[in-house]
């Protein structure tokens, strides 16, 4: 059985209070927090650097997961370790060797995760996708929050899911399915039932009057996965 993960994005948090943004989403039960870099070179927009990284880690316990919208990306990956990133993930555009950038962030004791825009095929992952601990489905295209879920991408993860699924069994090392962009309470159990594990929510936990009821909400819809995950294998059994 698989363990959902709920991911508040912070690019949609309020800035001018993001010690207490971060302080409250934790409270209110997320798993991880979700750190957007973004560099106006790879994406069209600018957001933090590696000093908010380092200012925000002692504000929560839960793992931050950053998401590297920067070319080139690998002067960035020491300073956002050295900053307490739990997982960096890149973009394999970004990078001249991805093989390269994937054992720099190893070597920096950070989880590694290869992003994949909306356009980029699976085949990107076909000799380096036992090297990964996360691979991130992008469901709308980066650089902005706010934008509505891509339907393609629903028939991208079922695809991710049997290759992710297989490459598990082959190597017995987890590897988690992330996906970003769009992700709400009324779409979040037809992701999950595609394949999903960890889930980038901005504007629906940060736009919400009541985060803890906001993630509380989105985790009801992710129950009815895992119920329907039970009875099909117990039809198995």
């Amino acid at each position: 059985m698989r363990d959902f993960l709920i991911a508040p994005s912070l690019l949609s948090a309020d800035f001018a209070r993001l010690a207490d943004e971060i302080r409250d989403v934790t409270v209110a039960g997320a798993d991880w927090v979700h750190l957007d870099v973004m560099d106006n070179h790879y994406v069209p927009n600018l957001t933090v650097g590696p000093l908010v990284c380092s200012a925000i880690r002692p504000h929560t316990r839960v793992p931050i997961d950053v998401h590297l919208m920067t070319m080139p990306v690998d002067p960035l990956v020491i300073a956002f370790a050295e900053a307490g990133a739990n997982t960096i993930s890149f973009h394999p555009e970004a990078s001249l060797h991805v093989h390269r950038t994937i054992e720099l962030i190893k070597t920096q004791g950070a989880r590694v995760g290869l992003a994949l825009n909306p356009a980029t095929p699976l085949a990107v992952l076909d000799h380096v996708i036992e090297r990964l601990d996360v691979v991130l489905v992008m469901s709308v295209n980066p650089g902005f929050g706010g934008q509505a879920f891509i339907p393609e991408t629903l028939a991208k993860l079922r695809m991710l899911r049997e290759r992710v699924d297989a490459t598990m069994q082959r190597t017995g090392r987890p590897l988690l399915i992330e996906v970003d962009g769009g992700v709400k309470a009324s779409n979040i159990a037809q992701i999950a039932a595609a394949g999903a594990d960890v889930f980038v929510a901005g504007s629906a936990v940060f736009g919400a009057d009541d985060y803890a009821r906001a993630i509380s909400d989105m985790r009801g819809e992710l129950a009815q996965v895992s119920e329907s995950d039970e009875r099909a294998l117990a039809e198995v059994r």
